[in-house]
Parts: structure tokens; C-alpha cells; sequence
């Protein structure tokens, strides 16, 4: 009897994840440029699979390298439904202040995230538009690449997979994830960069130089006592507290299916129907899952009468779904369609860096008035791949969070993921685009663009 897929997925990805944590710490330079453990796991995993080492050695012994072909397809498996479970934790255990209150202390960082989210749209639809289809015949989807792989993130483009199949564009999913990786990389080291500069030039006055980092900041270990993982909720006799997180993640996840199917029958009998327009059977199951989490969140208290979610512990759950994620997805990325589209490959990752780099230099000073590095700093993290990447580059910055960045960031967020970022928009860009085409799509977000543009120029611009 074979051994179940799973058991041998978990242990290679066990196995990747304990050797890149060791390899981290033993090697300075990924320690210098902070590098995540699950990056170097997921270049591993690529290496020793069927993309590298079952192309290097001969015979048909090593054709999945390491790996068997029922870990290689988990592998391709897993990144749909871990993103769903971040998604659907996003909105747990979370306070919803009201809009006029996130309104007035995130609204200078949420003009300036969706200026930049906007403006990814633009810049890759113009390049879908007059570069990639014409000289590359990509299809016009090729312009929400940019956005869904550096604002969405590794997990945002391996969760759209089955989208990008759905509409005909399959090696969209690997373009989205290599560039995403790409994004990330470039996210640490520019930022790294753009950290020093700013403070040589005093641009943040509570920085700490990355040099000045102790050896345990470095290699991503508590020599000491940790930070808490997170607070027992309920007692052990009656039900294990991680046990009823992860039920309440579920129920989430649950909701989020009702509503799909709910938007697809609709759809099929009205506008669908009438107009041939089909746009929420492409939509994936996660953005809807996090609007089930905020469902849940509110009605959890209302039911129990206790606050029986802790923030901290479903932090927990959303790491180690984000870790396996970017491993597993990392791991069974296709070199083949990045090599057969490398120039656009390139085109696509060095105007979504570029653009994210002048916007932090030259809009955030402008749009955020006051701490606009520490502000733009983890935006730009964030719009470059990864949250977590963001939170990084501020924690060397505003190491101790005397600035308003972080919390201005966390309530931007919560007006924000809804939409952008692996949001409902992100998610439904690109049936959007195939449905309507690039030119309406392209008016939209430019519209978009200015809009939030101007705002963050003309009204939060000016205030001190």
C-alpha cells in the first residue's frame, strides 16, 4: 500500500522548511537582506524537483527529482486552499472600527496604497495593450499581472490558478508566481537600500541602521524569551482553544462558498443571461471567504457573549498557511513558461518595481505629510509581494512604533484588502478584462488613478 501523498507532501515540506531555517541561519547573506525562510525553502524545493535536478540527471530514475509525482501535484494543490484560510482569517479577531474612524487616521496611507494599486493596473494594461500582445501575442489579461503578483502576492497568484485556466491564460499562473517571487526579492533588497538612504539623509529619526541589528535579529530567532504566540480563549475540558479558531476559519470559508454560489446562480439568471457577461464564476473562493471572516466576527461575539477569538493565535494560523503556501507554490513554479516568456517576463517585473520605487520617493512624500518615509516604507513592502515584507522594513525604521505608521497601516488595510491586493477587485480583474476588454478596463483604473491620486495630493497633501 503506497503511502498517502499528503503525509509525504508534509514531509517534504518539513523536510525544506528545517533545512532553509538552518540554511538562513548559517548564511549571512540572507540574513542581511532578511530574506524569508520560506523563499529559500520554496527555491530549494524548485531545485530538487523535476524543474532542475530531473532535468540535470540523466535516466528516468530522477524525472521528479526528489519528489514523487503525487508530492508534485499536492504541491500544485495546496496554494488555492491556503490562501483561502488566510483570506478568511484576515477580518478575525479584529476590532471594525467605523469608516469615519479609519477615514480620518489611514486616509493619507489608503489614498497613496491605492494610487499605487491603481497605477500598477495602468502601467501593465498600457504594456498588455501596445508591448506584450502586439510583440509577445499575450493576451490582454497579461495587464493585471503586475498588480495581482506584486500587490496580491505570492499567495494571490497561486490562488488564482485556476482562473488563469479557466480563461485560457495557464501559464498566467506561473508568470504571476514568478514575478510575485521576483517582487519579493526585490522588495527586501530595494527596501534595504532605500532604508540606509533614508536614514543617511534623515529621512526617519527613529531608524535603526541595519547594521546595528543584534545577531538574533538577523537570523530570525529568539535568543530569549519569545513574543506570545497568542491567549487560551476556551479551557481544555471543554474544547481546545486552536480547535475552535480553526472552526471559526471554517465557517468563514463555509459562507464564502454560500455567497459564490449564490453570485453564480444570480448571474446565470440575470445578466448572464442576458448579456453573455460572466464574471463571478471566475472569481475564486477567497475574497469571498474574508468577507464570510468579517460575518463571522461579528456574529461570534453576538452568539457567545465572549470574546473567544484571539487575534495573536489566528496571526498563527494565517503564518503557517502563508509559509506552506509560498514553499509549496515556489517549489512547483514552471520554469519552462518563465523561459519561453522571459522578455516579457522582464519587461512586467522591472516596470512594477520601477513604478513602485518612484512612487515611494517622489508621490509618498507629497500624499503623506507627516512620517511619509515610515508610512511609505511599508506600503512599499506590502505593493512589492508580502505584507510581512512591509511590517519588516518598519520594524528597522520604527523599531519601537513611536510614528502613527503601523497603526495607520493596519486600519488602511481594513478599507483596503477588501479590494486591492488579492481583494475582490484583484480577484476579479481578469475576467473583467477578458469580458470587456483592456481599453474599457484601462479608462477605469486611470480614472481610478487620478481619482486617489488627487486626493492624496490635494487633500492630505496639505494638512500638517
Amino acid at each position: 500500500m503506497d503511502t498517502p501523498s499528503f503525509i509525504l507532501t508534509l514531509v517534504a515540506l518539513s523536510a525544506l522548511l528545517l533545512i532553509s531555517k538552518w540554511v538562513r541561519i548559517v548564511t549571512p547573506l540572507f540574513q542581511r537582506y532578511f530574506i524569508p525562510t520560506s523563499i529559500i525553502a520554496g527555491l530549494l524545493g524548485l531545485t530538487a524537483g523535476p524543474q532542475v535536478l530531473g532535468k540535470i540527471v540523466p535516466g528516468e530514475t530522477f524525472d521528479s527529482g526528489l519528489f514523487t509525482e503525487g508530492i508534485m501535484e499536492t504541491f500544485g494543490l495546496m496554494p488555492e486552499i491556503l490562501i483561502t484560510i488566510i483570506f478568511a482569517a484576515l477580518f478575525l479577531g479584529k476590532s471594525l472600527p467605523g469608516p469615519k474612524s479609519i477615514w480620518k487616521q489611514a486616509g493619507p496611507q489608503l489614498s497613496y496604497g491605492l494610487t499605487v494599486g491603481w497605477g500598477q493596473y495602468v502601467i501593465g494594461l498600457l504594456l498588455a495593450l501596445f508591448v506584450l500582445s502586439t510583440f509577445f501575442d499575450l493576451p490582454p489579461a497579461a495587464g493585471a499581472l503586475i498588480e495581482i503578483s506584486f500587490q496580491g502576492g505570492p499567495g494571490t497568484a497561486a490562488g488564482l490558478s485556476s482562473t488563469f485556466e479557466s480563461l485560457d491564460f495557464e501559464d498566467g499562473a506561473d508568470l504571476a508566481l514568478g514575478l510575485a517571487t521576483i517582487g519579493i526579492l526585490s522588495a527586501v533588497i530595494a527596501g534595504m537600500i532605500i532604508v540606509n538612504w533614508g536614514i543617511r539623509k534623515n529621512k526617519t529619526k527613529q531608524a535603526e541602521k541595519p547594521s546595528e541589528l543584534s545577531q538574533s535579529e538577523k537570523k530570525g530567532i529568539f535568543t530569549e524569551e519569545g513574543e506570545s504566540a497568542g491567549n487560551l480563549t476556551t479551557r481544555q475540558q471543554s474544547i481546545e482553544s486552536l480547535t475552535i479558531h480553526v472552526a471559526h476559519i471554517g465557517a468563514a470559508i463555509g459562507i464564502g462558498l454560500l455567497v459564490q454560489w449564490a453570485f453564480v446562480e444570480l448571474e446565470k439568471l440575470t445578466w448572464g443571461a442576458m448579456f453573455d457577461v460572466y464574471i463571478f464564476e471566475y472569481v475564486p473562493l477567497f475574497p469571498l471567504a474574508m468577507a464570510g471572516g468579517v460575518m463571522v466576527q461579528l456574529l461570534s461575539r453576538r452568539l457567545f457573549k465572549y470574546n473567544i477569538i484571539n487575534r495573536d493565535l489566528v496571526k498563527r494560523i494565517q503564518g503557517l498557511s502563508l509559509d506552506l503556501l509560498i514553499t509549496s507554490s515556489v517549489a512547483s513554479l514552471s520554469l519552462t513558461v518563465i523561459g519561453n516568456n522571459l522578455l516579457p517576463f522582464l519587461i512586467l517585473a522591472t516596470a512594477g518595481i520601477l513604478w513602485n520605487v518612484l512612487a515611494l520617493l517622489f508621490l509618498a512624500p507629497r500624499m503623506m505629510p507627516d512620517h511619509w518615509f515610515e508610512r511609505g516604507i511599508v506600503d512599499f513592502g506590502q505593493s512589492m509581494g508580502m505584507t510581512p515584507t512591509g511590517l519588516l522594513l518598519l520594524q528597522i525604521v520604527d523599531p519601537e512604533r513611536k510614528t502613527p505608521a503601523f497603526d495607520s497601516f493596519g486600519y488602511k488595510q481594513l478599507l483596503f484588502e477588501p479590494v486591492m491586493g488579492g481583494g475582490l477587485f484583484t480577484a476579479a480583474s481578469l475576467p473583467l478584462i477578458v469580458q470587456f476588454g483592456a481599453v474599457p478596463m484601462l479608462i477605469l483604473t486611470s480614472v481610478l488613478f487620478v481619482v486617489w491620486l488627487l486626493i492624496g495630493l490635494l487633500h492630505f497633501g496639505r494638512k500638517k
